[in-house]
């Protein structure tokens, strides 16, 4: 039998939140933009993929409880959807730290493989690397609906940004595989 939905958690006029949530992608945006083209010297003895590994863990994880998220939405168990999904997003935001720090530290790899191999990871690359860039402000209005108790709303914006979002964090980890032997 579902649940009755949880009471709302975030109470905050939807024109701060579109603001705030707007001012946040974008810093986030340029965050990494900028800080992909920057590259300081990693600590003595260092290995310098280590956050590479770390982030395909994070995207591995984010793919299970994004999968979670979907059966327990489905189940009408609200309480344990959210919580999955705040961890989902908690987890994305260690990711964010991590690849930033990988850049940082690591610099840019560039991949060695040649052929059809080499045209289906730039395939997965681009298309990984636009829905990262774009989905942050839709999966943070997402859950804003949620927390603010709009449930028709979420679910209506969330069967949208689900997908992309399970794409994203699922082809991190195929890119990760892919790029990994050239370290």
């Amino acid at each position: 039998m579902p649940e009755t939905y949880p009471r709302p958690t975030l109470l905050r006029p939807e024109a701060g939140v579109k603001r705030f949530i707007g001012v946040f992608s974008s810093i986030v945006f340029v965050a990494v933009v900028v800080l992909n083209r920057v590259q300081v010297p990693a600590p003595e003895g260092m290995d310098v993929h280590l956050f590479a590994r770390i982030n395909a863990v994070l995207n591995s994880l984010v793919s299970l409880l994004l999968i979670a998220g979907l059966f327990t939405a489905r189940a009408g168990r609200w309480v344990a959807h959210r919580g999955v999904m705040l961890a989902a997003m908690a987890l994305s935001l260690l990711f964010l730290v991590s690849y930033i720090l990988h850049h940082l530290f690591a610099g840019e790899t560039i991949y060695g493989g040649t052929g059809v191999a080499k045209v289906l990871y730039y395939i997965i690359l681009f298309s990984h690397i636009v829905l990262a860039a774009t989905s942050l402000p839709f999966i943070l209005f997402t859950a804003y609906r949620g927390l603010s108790g709009r449930y028709a709303e979420h679910r209506k914006l969330a069967r949208r940004v689900w997908p992309v979002w399970l794409y994203v964090s699922v082809s991190g980890v195929v890119v990760y595989f892919l790029i990994s032997p050239y370290y």
